[in-house]
């Protein structure tokens, strides 16, 4: 057989149409699986706190967040009970946001 041969068989079956019956669906077994970020601890998980004696919003943002600039996170998640966030009072309940 020729190298110019195998071209004489194809062109009987030039009109055929590829047989695809045994390709099976799914990924591709090259592609790695999407990666997912691990947990980190008080990332996503929102809590409350009590405030006490000597507290401002910036005081707290500061402990809760390590930025004390971040004060009006915890602000907004509050407006309901915070008039002034100059005014807190000892014993109230804040909802402290997620960090993140």
């Amino acid at each position: 057989m020729g190298i110019f041969d195998r071209f004489k068989d194809n062109e009987d079956k030039k009109d055929a149409k590829p047989d695809f019956s045994n390709v099976q669906s799914g990924g591709s077994s090259t592609a790695a699986p999407p990666a997912t970020p691990p947990p980190v601890a008080g990332i996503g998980t929102a809590r409350t706190y009590t405030v006490v004696k000597g507290d401002s919003l910036s005081k707290i943002a500061k402990r809760e967040y390590g930025d004390a600039n971040a004060w009006n996170r915890i602000y907004e998640a509050n407006r309901d009970i915070i008039k002034n966030p100059d005014l807190i009072y000892p014993g109230q309940n804040l909802k402290i946001p997620a960090k993140g």
